[in-house]
């Protein structure tokens, strides 16, 4: 296969894109984010249905409430003989652990929403599984590749690229959404928009080696 300069192009903008944790003191432009976010939006997703909806903060305060609401239920989960139980103790010469609601030093966060949608088949599914579990074993299947997390997982792949390739650092986080109703709150999400993603976004104060990846003959199998 014949390499052309857009796939040259292509392989640079992924391989050369990094989680950003530290940002410069400098406001992004909305247009920026605007761009980003359209270009997002040309993800594949089920039934072109496009349920999402972003929620783009720059407010300050709004960006520490968040980062509270975060770090507060962080702090409620590490309070539990649980966690504490299965925690390995952190070497003395390790560096301080980033605190959950680190992102707040970011000049934006887009939140992503989502609500679910259910297809007719989802709903057959959930009213013979009832009484068929056969049913709920395929409903059970299908839930295990859930289309929605699907949906936002490739939009947000597409996201991280728009943003990079604007020159701007962003990390996708899942582990604020342990605070999901908090966060849905303060943004004052409808009933039935789920948040589903924080990603902090800003010019890049950092530079991240690159860590690689495992070889493609490592991972992938070809079923001749």
């Amino acid at each position: 296969m014949a390499v052309t300069q857009e796939t040259t192009e292509l392989a640079n903008l992924v391989k050369t894109r990094r989680s950003i944790r530290v940002w410069q003191d400098k406001a992004v432009p909305e247009e920026l984010l605007s761009q980003a976010i359209e270009l997002a939006t040309w993800t594949a997703n089920p039934g072109n249905q496009q349920n999402w909806r972003f929620y783009v903060v720059i407010n300050k305060n709004t960006i520490n409430a968040l980062a509270d609401a975060v770090e507060s239920i962080a702090a409620e989960l590490n309070s539990w003989p649980e966690i504490q139980k299965i925690t390995p103790p952190r070497p003395a010469s390790a560096p301080p652990p980033r605190k959950p609601g680190f992102f707040r030093a970011a000049p934006a966060i887009i939140v992503v929403g989502s609500n679910n949608i259910q297809t007719p088949q989802d709903k057959a599914l959930e009213e013979r599984g009832k009484y068929d579990p056969r049913a709920t074993l395929i409903r059970e299947w299908r839930n295990s590749a859930n289309a929605r997390l699907q949906t936002i997982g490739g939009l947000l792949a597409l996201l991280c690229l728009a943003l990079h390739k604007a020159g701007l650092g962003a990390v996708w986080m899942t582990g604020p959404i342990q605070a999901k109703g908090e966060i849905e709150k303060i943004l004052n999400m409808p009933a039935g928009m789920d948040a589903c993603l924080l990603m902090p976004v800003g010019y890049p104060a950092e530079s991240p080696e690159t860590r690689g990846r495992k070889a493609v003959a490592e991972i992938c199998e070809f079923v001749r």
